[in-house]
């Protein structure tokens, strides 16, 4: 599957024309276009390279799955590499889904190349929204990609941030139920963080990379732009970076709550183990082979039986004054 755009002069005039017409189209130095393959094979990276003279390694780059993300310079284009980021949370199960985008930047052309995971339709949604900027040609359409990736990204970190907040909420719960999950959970989307994180954190260098490139990409013109969208990728960042050490505080906040809860226990199980002691203490002192006062009448075993209860009593209202009960 392969989609076209042709721009000429700032304006939109073709779409989804056959590739063998690209040749053709760009004969004219006005004229930019844009190619999109879903799933590509190798037979139709060969194609794309023949016709804009693509590099091998990047090529390479594009075909293998799961490079990271970046950016490399070649005699006759630029290419990189970027992953839009969607979190399933709420109801889902807390994990992260990524999509490689891959792209090759020309004088007049741009090529992307990705899954059918990932939403194209959002990036054209975007072009349309921007088509005033159309004129500046790439680098306008490597920015509305970017752009799209970056803000997807971020809406991934929110709702992670989200999940953590209610998953804090969850921590002194006392069902058993409710402690299982948050275990569960928390590791979960600390995993999650930590895939999420890999593919956010070189976004940084990437946008940069784009912003001072040697070949001049962007100009004056679209400076504000990149400047606007290096500052989106600041703030994933950072928002990332600082859910690191939220998450890192939940578990230990978690492993500190369930070590007072233990204590909890201990201080329950130690208070009645001394109010059964007292009884069994009395009971076994009277129960000697010798002779105690009134062990022949029936005050002796209610003395007895009085002792027991007054002493329990006594231990229960002191223990339950120092929350130990």
């Amino acid at each position: 599957m392969a989609r076209t755009r042709l721009y000429r002069d700032g304006r939109l005039e073709a779409e989804d024309f056959p590739l063998d017409d690209i040749s053709e189209h760009l004969k004219d130095s006005a004229a930019v276009v844009w190619l999109d393959l879903v799933d590509p094979e190798q037979g139709d990276y060969d194609r794309v390279q023949e016709e804009f003279g693509l590099h091998q390694l990047a090529i390479e780059d594009a075909s293998s799955p799961h490079e990271r993300p970046k950016l490399m310079h070649y005699p006759a284009h630029m290419f990189f590499n970027a992953y839009a980021v969607r979190f399933h949370g709420g109801d889902g199960d807390g994990t992260s889904e990524v999509a490689e985008v891959s792209a090759f930047l020309t004088d007049r052309a741009l090529i992307t190349a990705h899954g059918a995971g990932f939403d194209m339709d959002a990036v054209v949604e975007r072009w349309n929204a921007t088509s005033d900027l159309a004129a500046q040609g790439v680098p306008w359409l490597a920015h509305g990609l970017l752009d799209v990736i970056v803000d997807g990204q971020f809406d991934a970190v929110q709702q992670l941030d989200d999940e953590l907040e209610a998953l804090e909420d969850r921590l002194f719960e006392e069902s058993p139920q409710a402690i299982r999950d948050v275990q569960q959970r928390s590791f979960r989307l600390r995993k999650t963080l930590g895939r999420m994180r890999k593919v956010i954190m070189p976004m940084r260098e990437l946008v940069g990379g784009l912003m001072h490139s040697r070949e001049h990409l962007v100009d004056e013109e679209m400076v504000p732009y990149y400047q606007d969208l290096y500052d989106h990728v600041l703030r994933v960042t950072e928002f990332t970076e600082n859910l690191r050490d939220f998450t890192a505080t939940i578990l230990e906040s978690n492993l500190a709550v369930q070590g007072n809860r233990q204590n909890t226990v201990m201080k329950k199980v130690t208070s009645w183990a001394a109010i059964i002691a007292v009884p069994t203490a009395v009971t076994g002192y009277y129960g000697q082979n010798v002779p105690y006062p009134g062990s022949d009448k029936l005050s002796g075993f209610i003395t007895s039986a009085l002792l027991i209860v007054v002493l329990s009593v006594v231990l229960y209202v002191t223990f339950k004054r120092k929350d130990w009960l």
